[in-house]
């Protein structure tokens, strides 16, 4: 059975904390994957992570099912990640206290710390010249493997109207040739 088709079982059932708990374990540790690579910074990824795990429990009973439960929560995630992006550095930090999300969330980061993927220096090193959203584009896309309408979906979430897909791929297009040209002039490709 589809994580979509177990959330929904779960709600329909009035079992909210199992749905929850259900989302952010099968897909806490890609969704943390996916602040790492975007924010650069474990301490704001972790901050992110503990505020998408807060959001993904509070708003899930308000799910409707326009798309996935994963595109869904790379929404929350995207947002998560640009309002702490924008919100000033004394205020961070300042989240829900202990309740069964931040738990969960606490469990997963401290697993997924040991387990999580070794990327090579110089890959991160090019990573880390984009922006963002050139970030959450390529992780998105090349990472996570989210459709194209997924990815508009995400990037949608905090912009006035739905990025066109042929204007991702076309940005996406240009982000591959931006980062083959600094592969090249870092050595890693002839």
């Amino acid at each position: 059975m589809s994580l979509d088709a177990q959330v929904t079982e779960l709600l329909a059932r009035g079992q909210r904390d199992e749905a929850a708990t259900r989302v952010l374990e099968a897909l806490g540790p890609e969704v943390l994957g996916y602040l790492r690579a975007v924010l650069r910074d474990e301490g704001e990824a972790g901050d992110a992570f503990s505020h998408f795990a807060e959001s993904v429990w509070r708003g899930l009973p308000g799910f409707r099912g326009d798309s996935t439960v994963r595109t869904w929560c790379y929404g929350i995630a995207w947002r998560c990640a640009v309002s702490l992006r924008r919100e000033p550095r004394h205020r961070r930090g300042e989240r829900l206290g202990s309740t069964l999300a931040s738990q969960l969330a606490g469990r997963i980061f401290a697993t997924t710390a040991v387990e999580r993927e070794r990327q090579a220096v110089a890959l991160e090193r090019l990573r880390a010249t984009l922006d963002p959203e050139e970030q959450t584009l390529l992780t998105l896309r090349l990472d996570r493997r989210l459709s194209w309408s997924e990815v508009a979906d995400v990037l949608a979430s905090d912009a006035p109207a739905r990025p066109d897909e042929a204007a991702l791929r076309k940005r996406f297009e240009r982000l591959k040739a931006k980062l083959a040209d600094a592969a090249r002039e870092e050595g890693l490709v002839p």
